[in-house]
């Protein structure tokens, strides 16, 4: 049973993830807890700005202190095969739940939309911005929502290398001035939230699916298609998914309506509503 590579103090188990500039592992430290090893891939070890976009993203990971987010544990962007070690949250991609289980409804929707809006509220209030929110990123159990993957993350103040034409995150989920080449905002994470949810209700992105270019219309457009969104979920969706960055409610905002809107959603999480 040797057979297991090992990445700095932790045992490789078997790859849960891939993207194009890194690998996401099943590992196990050495008290033998499951953990997330992200390992950057071989041919971006030597290439400076890979790196360092790897250590932006354990720099603002590191920052969120979150019952609903992925907390950073470990990292070495120096190491000869640079590294960042996360919590293993357990539970399925939004995506893939919803496409094989169907929409959430009820007291779930509205429990599962508030718990996003805590997360992402927690992000913002340690001064980052997620920029990726979307059903890719955030893994369900049961009702409970873990918003993960900060690769595109920035904190707040930092410079955005962002210009026209240039999509950085998942497009169909994007708020219309990122789309336009502005700077990421809080409000823009918010957009993306309420796009989040909106799937999760009716198990469709809501600017629709097709082409990248006729998605960032419809968007740019406000072309929304929100039926089957239940009140009062819809009409806060409604608030965030405002054109106008400025015009849109805060994460902690969001939150708060919900708890207050929704009557028994309210569960065990009154302590970060306000």
């Amino acid at each position: 049973m040797g057979t297991h590579r090992r990445l700095g103090g932790y045992r490789l188990l078997g790859e849960i993830g891939r993207g194009s500039t890194a690998v996401v592992h099943l590992a196990m430290d050495a008290q033998g807890r499951e953990v997330a090893v992200k390992e950057l891939c071989p041919e971006l070890v030597g290439v400076p700005e890979a790196v360092g976009r790897l250590a932006r993203e354990m720099s603002a990971q590191a920052r969120v202190n979150s019952a609903y987010v992925a907390s950073l544990l470990d990292g070495r962007v120096t190491a000869e095969r640079p590294y960042v070690v996360m919590q293993y949250v357990p539970g399925c991609p939004l995506g893939d739940l919803v496409s094989a289980y169907g929409p959430f409804a009820g007291e779930r929707l509205g429990r599962f939309a508030r718990r996003l809006a805590l997360a992402l509220a927690d992000v913002h209030d340690a001064g980052v911005l997620h920029r990726d929110v979307a059903p890719g990123n955030v893994i369900v159990l049961g009702d409970r929502p873990t918003l993960i993957d900060f690769g595109i993350a920035h904190e707040a103040g930092m410079e955005q290398i962002t210009r026209r034409g240039m999509v950085v995150g998942t497009p169909a989920y994007l708020a219309p001035e990122l789309i336009e080449g502005e700077r990421a905002t809080p409000a823009s994470d918010v957009f993306s939230w309420a796009a989040t949810v909106a799937f999760a209700a009716t198990g469709r992105p809501p600017f629709g699916r097709g082409s990248l270019h006729g998605v960032c219309f419809r968007i740019l457009r406000g072309e929304v298609d929100l039926e089957g969104v239940p009140e009062p979920v819809a009409g806060l969706v409604r608030r965030a998914l405002r054109r106008d960055p400025a015009a849109r409610p805060t994460a902690r905002w969001l939150a708060g309506a919900l708890a207050q809107r929704a009557g028994g959603i309210t569960g065990g999480d009154r302590g970060r509503a306000a």
